[in-house]
């Protein structure tokens, strides 16, 4: 086997601020290929730069670091970082969409961070609690704008974008990390309102897809992120995608109708899931990493290399750029207060 391993197809979490001998071993193992962070793994910038170092000494080969900081409700990192505001505020300052998705994908790069998931792509239809103003509007066009925008910013910054939930978590009113939400729509409402913003930012050279922990009875029986129909027939064949699709979290409720971890890791497999993220169950995480096989996939190491961050030192908050995006997102936060 190669001192050098590839990026392999299983995203884990760690449990604490430094890492522990334990998960050192589970970093270094071939099909490991991304770590995600949350609040627990955070106390500061240095602390959470320091982690990061030494997850990427623990593995021989490339290893991607993500985190959720989309802003809002659902921001990891907050002591040190600017405090992002959920998406739908943007819709009262388009601009300053584009501006923040610098800002949140440079502060990240400066600590070793690659990438956010982030996006969101769902459109809010004033049902889901779980998506509601992480949504970027309740108008298809406008959020489509909006996301492009954000995702915009996000490149100049040097990190690649993840739209989620494919092909789309706004209208549904259940909660997938707690239960298996469905959505009774047919797909030309789905074609006719929520592909838009996949459409056009696949359009725009999107990197990454999370596909949604929902089942749409009446176009397929299985949740999308399980499903060849969505992934392969419409996210790669009609709508032409090439980047890299990640599972949603198969430690969620919403995935459990399809069988136990390893079960859920092949069945997401199969369905064209280059990444399968397993998080908050350390066990699971250790069954799945040791019941795939481990076999190079250049198709799929090629797509997740592309989410790979351009780090950059941690220089920015000494710059007017910086500072000025900060004071609007300050504001734009003041005001809603």
């Amino acid at each position: 086997m190669t001192n050098h391993y590839p990026i392999g197809p299983v995203m884990l979490d760690v449990e604490g601020l430094t890492l522990a001998p334990h998960e050192q071993e589970k970093i270094n193992h071939p099909n490991t290929g991304a770590v995600i962070l949350f609040s627990r793994n955070f106390q500061n910038p240095p602390q959470v730069s320091e982690l990061i170092n030494s997850i990427r000494a623990a593995r021989k080969g490339d290893i991607l670091i993500a985190v959720d900081q989309e802003g809002g409700r659902v921001q990891r990192f907050q002591t040190g970082f600017t405090r992002l505001p959920p998406a739908s505020y943007y819709a009262e300052i388009p601009e300053l969409a584009e501006s923040a998705g610098w800002l949140m994908a440079t502060e990240l790069l400066a600590v070793g961070v690659d990438f956010s998931f982030a996006p969101v792509l769902d459109i809010d239809c004033g049902i889901s609690q779980i998506i509601g103003n992480r949504s970027f509007s309740t108008d298809p066009e406008l959020a489509t704008h909006l996301a492009s925008l954000f995702r915009k910013g996000m490149n100049t910054a040097g990190m690649a974008a993840t739209g989620k939930h494919f092909p789309g978590h706004g209208a549904v009113a259940l909660d997938s990390h707690l239960t298996l939400p469905t959505d009774d729509r047919d797909l030309e409402s789905l074609r006719a309102k929520d592909f838009l913003p996949f459409k056009q930012l696949i359009k725009e050279g999107l990197e990454g897809i999370m596909p949604a922990h929902v089942v749409y009875p009446n176009i397929n029986p299985y949740p999308a992120g399980f499903s060849t129909f969505w992934i392969q027939q419409i996210l790669r064949q009609e709508l032409n995608f090439n980047g890299a699709v990640f599972s949603d979290d198969l430690s969620m409720a919403g995935a459990a109708s399809v069988g136990d971890f390893t079960e859920r890791a092949r069945l997401a497999q199969i369905a064209g899931c280059d990444m399968l993220l397993v998080c908050n169950n350390p066990l699971a995480a250790e069954q799945v990493l040791e019941a795939l096989p481990v076999k190079p996939d250049p198709v799929r190491e090629q797509r997740l290399k592309r989410m790979q961050g351009k780090r950059k030192p941690a220089t920015h908050k000494n710059t007017e750029k910086w500072q000025q995006i900060s004071d609007l997102i300050n504001q734009l936060m003041q005001k809603y207060a």
